[in-house]
Order: C-alpha cells, then sequence, then structure tokens
C-alpha cells in the first residue's frame, strides 16, 4: 500500500508541477492582487481537483469511454472559458498605465471571486480529464479496497493544496509583486496570450 501512495504522490507532484491554466492563474493573482485572493483560487482549484478525483475514483474513464460525446462538450466548453479568460487578461493588459507613472491601487476580487474561477479555470481544463480518466485511473484499479481510495483521494487533495500554496506565496512575495508592478502589462499580456492559446489548442486538438 505504501508503494502504492508514494507512486500516486509522484505521480500527481509530476501533474501539478507542469505549467498549465491553474499555475498561470495562481501565480498571475498572487502578484496582482494578493496572496489572500491568490489562496481563494488555490481553494477553489482545489475544489476542482476534488470533483476530479472523486469520480475518477468512481470509475470516470468508464464514463468517458461509453460518452465520448461528454467529453467533446467538456472540452470546447474548457476552450472557450479558457479563451474568454485570456481575452479578458489581455484586455485588462492594454488597460494598464505606463510603468514611469504611480501604479493604481489594487482592486481585490469581492464575493469569492477568485475561488470561484480557480474552480472553474480547473473544471473547464479538459487536461485534467484526460489525467484523472487515464493515467490515474491506473492506480485505482478493482483490486484497490475503500479504504486505499479514500487515503489516495486525501493524498491528492492535500498536495494539490500545498503545492499552489507554495506558489501562491512565492509569487505574492513583496520582490515579484514589486517586479509585476514594473511589468505589469507585459506579464499580464502574455498570462493572456497563454489562456487563449491553451484555450484554442483544447478547441481545435479535440
Amino acid at each position: 500500500m505504501l508503494t502504492l501512495f508514494l507512486t500516486v504522490a509522484a505521480v500527481h507532484l509530476i501533474a501539478l508541477i507542469s505549467p498549465g491554466p491553474d499555475f498561470f492563474f495562481v501565480s498571475q493573482t498572487a502578484v496582482s492582487r494578493s496572496r489572500k485572493e491568490a489562496m481563494m483560487g488555490v481553494l477553489g482549484i482545489t475544489g476542482g481537483v476534488m470533483f476530479w478525483a472523486g469520480i475518477a475514483l468512481l470509475g470516470l474513464h468508464l464514463i468517458i469511454e461509453k460518452m465520448a460525446w461528454l467529453h467533446n462538450i467538456i472540452t470546447v466548453g474548457g476552450g472557450l472559458y479558457l479563451c474568454w479568460m485570456g481575452y479578458q487578461m489581455l484586455r485588462g493588459a492594454l488597460k494598464k498605465r505606463d510603468p514611469a507613472q504611480k501604479p493604481p491601487e489594487v482592486e481585490l476580487a469581492r464575493g469569492g471571486k477568485s475561488f470561484f474561477k480557480g474552480l472553474l479555470t480547473n473544471l473547464a481544463n479538459p487536461k485534467a480529464i484526460i489525467y484523472f480518466g487515464s493515467v490515474f485511473s491506473l492506480f485505482v484499479g478493482d483490486n484497490v479496497g475503500s479504504g486505499e481510495r479514500w487515503g489516495i483521494f486525501l493524498l491528492i487533495i492535500v498536495e494539490t493544496l500545498a503545492w499552489f500554496t507554495v506558489v501562491a506565496s512565492l509569487f505574492a512575495m513583496p520582490a515579484m509583486r514589486s517586479g509585476y508592478q514594473r511589468m505589469a502589462k507585459w506579464i499580464d499580456g502574455v498570462a493572456g496570450t497563454l489562456f487563449a492559446g491553451f484555450g484554442i489548442h483544447l478547441i481545435i486538438s479535440r
């Protein structure tokens, strides 16, 4: 059982550290807003991972095999959402002031907006469906008992929360935020382009 947990932990860590929409959302929120708002986004992303891990343990790969049309709908919908996020970031980048001017006060999100953005960013990422529906499912076959399944579920949640907490804390450091204030237009522009790129890639490669 220990070998199973260590294997799942290693595979999931590799999946987490691979740059994707979740990483760019947390890092961009941390440098442009605050660590608190980034952590709200982290909780949202963790909630999305809880959803995917939960249905993966219940047989997500079987659902994908029998309902390919559902996978296509989720992929296109997720791609469109990521394109919309990219558009919002690009539009914000174009409105940024010249770095020589005094930067405006950072407007914090209200009403848990970052939480829901983090949740939707994760749920809209078909990479999660592919990962949990194939790679992850390899380790939770019929021979894995309910106790081990609950252990794997908790392991995935804790590992996700820990990794993105580190990302949020790192990018919220004063030095990182100061650098962001000097290069906000370019950072937001690159982030927006990446989000839009992720979305377009998902739509055309389904």
